[in-house]
């Protein structure tokens, strides 16, 4: 029996500009609403528990960015899953592109079990230990712990996610992040507020209505990967571990781990040196970064485009194609990241009080979005010339580039700026945007170096 390709016929026309904005695009704008969609969770949890005071809102955003530092390296791995699909869907070996997301679960869910439960039993002296306000530690305890119930669901449901997206199909995700999205907001009004029948459990309510639409998400993905169509075209069943291919994801999978870790971790520090200086300059960052977050998602899902594009024109040795897919990423990328800075700039006071009415929480927040502004620009360069280059399977260099300007630079100036010459939260994140700067800067480079075309993975 055969079966169609689902990607062909709705790429038919792409196909005549190989590369193109409209190629592009076709691929992008699923993925796009998709990672809005998940962004927007986290933006509901804020906004929601922002109603609840300035140190609610601090605790969930300084544990929210621990939660997402201790689980980002797996989370890197399991999106190298896309460039191994894409690769073998692109060379004409759709039969092998299911074992990769099994390959991907068996490597990487008994390291985050042990993950959260280390997380359940070390959260409170880790809150500790970084000198967290004693206001804000039993709520960022309470959210850090339960919270990581939930990263062992979001990675599979990341690996899943890497099959669909790197067979052509970014509407397959989109459409469950959007039903888990609303699953989110209907839980969080009801288990933060005591709502429709449900007890009010403040910051525990948050962090459990996350959790529960974590897994949720596993669970849809999962069942429409097991299809029996599904499962015929492109293998997906369960099969046994491998080591050999497993050992073929960390070769490809570490260098992209480790620069998240690494970069999570620097920032993880930098807000740090943030909670610091009190809980306003704490929230109001939070509300900053949840707005940050909407911007830069909308490359991170033009980035999953350019993976599978670059993979695909790779294997099939279309080198020209692939280049035409970066080029045209970026330029997709730079449209709409000046458009969200123009919204930054024009609506800061609107924009901050979705989170919260505290008068100085929003003052503080007011000059952060006016560097958010230029800020997101970089970002969405650099989000889109790592998705080129994590297509063609060239992770080590810029994994190096990542250490050395997060630890090197990001952490030093926002110390030194921030704390030190004491201009307080807005030379911190000036520091940091030095860090986006430089980072932007040298992937566009190698990309444009040709080192990515010789690499095999």
């Amino acid at each position: 029996m055969t079966t169609s390709d689902p990607t062909r016929p709705a790429l038919k026309e792409a196909e005549k500009d190989r590369g193109g904005l409209g190629e592009v695009w076709f691929l992008a704008y699923p993925a796009i609403l998709s990672q809005v969609s998940v962004t927007t969770m986290g933006v509901v949890d804020s906004a929601m528990v922002g109603r609840l005071g300035a140190t609610e809102l601090a605790s969930v955003g300084f544990a929210g960015i621990w939660n997402w530092t201790l689980i980002c390296a797996f989370l890197g791995m399991a999106s190298v899953v896309q460039t191994f699909v894409s690769q073998d869907h692109g060379a004409g070996r759709g039969r092998q592109c299911g074992a990769w997301t099994w390959q991907g679960v068996w490597l990487l869910t008994p390291m985050l079990i042990l993950l959260a439960v280390a997380v359940l039993l070390f959260a409170e002296p880790l809150l500790r230990a970084l000198n967290l306000s004693p206001a804000m530690q039993p709520f960022a305890a309470e959210y850090l712990s339960i919270r990581a119930f939930g990263g062992v669901g979001l990675c599979m449901a990341s690996i899943f996610f890497s099959f669909y997206r790197g067979i052509g199909d970014t509407r397959t995700p989109l459409v469950i992040t959007v039903f888990v999205n609303i699953v989110n907001v209907v839980l969080d009004y009801g288990l933060i507020f005591g709502r429709i029948g449900l007890p009010a459990w403040g910051v525990a309510g948050a962090a459990t209505a996350t959790v529960i639409a974590e897994w949720t998400s596993t669970a849809l993905v999962l069942f429409l990967l097991l299809r029996p169509r599904v499962q015929e075209r492109f293998g997906t069943g369960p099969i046994r571990p491998r080591w050999k291919d497993q050992l073929r994801l960390l070769r490809t999978g570490l260098p992209l781990g480790g620069a998240a870790l690494l970069e999570m971790s620097s920032f993880a520090a930098f807000l740090t040196f943030v909670a610091w200086m009190g809980d306003s300059s704490m929230a109001a960052s939070q509300a900053f970064v949840s707005l940050l977050s909407m911007s830069f998602m909308q490359a991170v899902g033009i980035g999953y485009a350019v993976t599978t594009l670059v993979g695909r024109y790779r294997a099939s040795n279309d080198l020209p194609a692939a280049t035409r897919s970066f080029y045209s990423s970026q330029k997709l990328a730079a449209a709409i990241s000046i458009v969200t800075g123009l919204i930054f700039i024009i609506f800061p006071e609107p924009l901050m009080r979705i989170f919260t009415n505290d008068p100085q929480v929003i003052a503080l927040g007011r000059p952060l979005l006016l560097i958010g502004a230029f800020y997101e620009i970089l970002d969405a360069f650099s989000i889109v010339a790592d998705g080129a280059l994590r297509g063609a399977g060239d992770t080590g260099a810029p994994f190096v580039a990542r250490l050395l300007l997060a630890w090197l630079v990001q952490v030093p100036l926002a110390w030194l700026i921030g704390i030190h010459w004491e201009w307080g939260l807005t030379g911190a994140w000036l520091g940091s945007g030095v860090y986006m700067v430089l980072l932007s800067a040298y992937l566009l480079f190698r990309f444009r170096s040709g080192a990515w075309q010789k690499i095999k993975i």
